[in-house]
């Protein structure tokens, strides 16, 4: 196996996985009572009252509409730093219920390695690191969601106040944590696919990674080789969909 910090080549994925879906807000699996409302982590809030709030009630109204190509774009007059930092957490919350619901299928002996896949191995590392480390899914899965929680939580990355400037690396923390969250998505679907199925929640799954990649392709969040894993997918959720 090929031990990866980033992807580089291609991987074809099942055809069961690459069928399109019924259209459906994302939202409808954060509301959703087929895993009883289980996280992963605790689920971030937005304070209500606040612009950021406003702005996660706006982008939630406007995933209803089921295109979710247009749903991602930036809200004319409306400032990209806030835009990014509403989604960065909408996204946690939506991944953290989803992985939330596999907990107990994934396990260190069901999924020794964090892997998308034979090809595809992630080593964790984080600003203290000295080096990767290699571990279990779920240990990766923790070590991520927890320092992904650590940046929402810190006021000099994730200022909460409107009238505090974001930090001249806020973008590139943001595209640390997706490029970090695609590899949950990656996981899910190479080693949990059929459990998913099995819950019921196929659809949910699809559309909101199909959700997910929109809005990273629209603001080029994540770069195009650490998609490889899931390009097949990819390509099939959103040959539909015109630009």
């Amino acid at each position: 196996m090929r031990v990866l910090h980033g992807v580089r080549a291609g991987v074809r994925v099942l055809q069961a996985v690459c069928a399109e879906v019924p259209r459906c807000s994302c939202g409808c699996l954060l509301d959703s009572d087929k895993n009883n409302g289980k996280t992963f982590r605790p689920r971030k809030q937005h304070d209500k009252g606040t612009k950021r709030y406003n702005l996660h009630k706006q982008a939630k109204a406007t995933l209803g509409t089921g295109n979710l190509r247009q749903a991602v774009k930036l809200p004319p007059g409306e400032d990209m730093n806030e835009w990014l930092a509403v989604n960065t957490v909408d996204f946690f919350n939506q991944l953290n219920l989803l992985y939330g619901s596999i907990t107990e299928f994934c396990t260190p002996t069901a999924c020794p390695v964090m892997s998308a896949g034979p090809k595809y191995e992630y080593l964790w590392a984080d600003d203290s690191a000295k080096k990767p480390v290699k571990c279990s899914a779920p240990e990766y899965v923790d070590f991520l969601m927890t320092w992904v929680q650590a940046q929402l939580d810190n006021e000099a990355v994730f200022p909460s106040r409107v009238d505090v400037p974001f930090p001249k690396q806020f973008v590139s923390v943001v595209k640390t944590i997706f490029k970090r969250l695609f590899r949950i998505y990656a996981h899910i679907y190479y080693s949990h696919f059929n459990k998913i199925m099995a819950l019921g929640e196929e659809a949910h799954l699809n559309t909101c990674f199909k959700h997910y990649y929109y809005f990273i392709d629209e603001f080029q969040l994540v770069d195009k080789k650490e998609l490889a894993p899931l390009q097949e997918l990819i390509t099939n959720l959103t040959s539909r969909d015109a630009k």
